[in-house]
């Protein structure tokens, strides 16, 4: 038995190379990432969108790594991105720490909670044989 979430994406719904519609759980171990800024291991915040969307990408990867687990298992990313922010350009910047694992996607323009902060990116993964 698999413990990869499986893509679902209707027919007559678009086909993302990016993302997918819907994500099928296996049951067992889920791990809730919380949000993630671009800081590095003293907190800071790293300057300008793009430095601090791979950062924020790495920081996941880093908790899922911790788990046990990897971006194949993740099957949901919450990307809260600063009012204003181009979603191309922090796509493009995610993209090159992500690489090609398509998942559920949601991405929402907010009012940050941290001065400074751009991006802020939470996901949900299964953890493989727990």
């Amino acid at each position: 038995m698999t413990t990869q979430p499986v893509p679902v994406d209707p027919p007559e719904l678009p086909r993302s190379p990016a993302f997918a519609q819907g994500m099928i759980v296996p049951a067992g171990a889920v791990l809730y990432v919380g949000g993630q800024n671009g800081t590095d291991s003293t907190g800071a915040l790293l300057d300008g969108l793009e430095a601090q969307t791979a950062q924020a990408m790495r920081n996941v990867l880093s908790v899922l790594a911790e788990a046990g687990t990897g971006p194949e298992n993740v099957a949901k990313l919450t990307i809260y991105l600063a009012v204003g922010v181009d979603p191309g350009a922090a796509y493009a910047a995610t993209r090159s720490v992500w690489g090609d694992h398509r998942t559920a996607v949601t991405v929402l323009a907010v009012t940050p909670a941290r001065q400074g902060a751009l991006v802020e990116i939470e996901a949900v993964a299964t953890i493989p044989d727990r």
